[in-house]
This record gives C-alpha cells, sequence and structure tokens, in this order.
C-alpha cells in the first residue's frame, strides 16, 4: 500500500473531506503512475480523484466497529516514534 495513504476510519473526530479528497488523490496518482497528469489525462485524472473519494467516503459511513475511536495526536506520536527508529532522530 502507499505509505502517504492513511487510515481513516474510526477517528475521533471522523476524517474531512479535506483528508479522504488527500487520500483518493495519492491513490489516483499511484493507479495511474502520474503526480501530475498532462493537460488530456487531466479530466479523467480529476474524476477518478472525485470519483473515488465518493467512494471512499462511502466505505467509511458504512463500516461499523465496537473498538473505541482513535485519537489523532496518539497515532501521530506513534508513527512519529516509528519513523524516529527507522530513519534515526534527525535534528
Amino acid at each position: 500500500m502507499c505509505r502517504s495513504i492513511k487510515t481513516l476510519f474510526n477517528f475521533d473526530p471522523p476524517a474531512t473531506d479535506e483528508e479522504i479528497r488527500a487520500a483518493s488523490l495519492q491513490f489516483v496518482r499511484k493507479l495511474s503512475g502520474f503526480n501530475s497528469p498532462s493537460k488530456a489525462n487531466q479530466p479523467a485524472f480529476d474524476q477518478a480523484v472525485l470519483d473515488v473519494a465518493a467512494i471512499a467516503r462511502t466505505l467509511i459511513a458504512g463500516l461499523v466497529t465496537t473498538a473505541e475511536p482513535r485519537s489523532r495526536e496518539v497515532e501521530f506520536a506513534r508513527a512519529r516514534a516509528r519513523s524516529a527508529v527507522r530513519f534515526g532522530m534527525r535534528r
């Protein structure tokens, strides 16, 4: 999975439209191989981002869990700790 696409389900507060769009954009970039599509491909690229975002919203809204919602701050701290182990402390 693309490392820049983050889990969006079961957070308090819930994922924003901006976060869903950003994940959708990364997904379409990964699938298409384009970071920035040509003018000829831009309409298809933009439509794909909109479609993926809509489906992602539907998916997130339809999922259920009994787990407590995760905290963004805790998850951010965990990611930072994993990064420090992986890449070493950088200052």
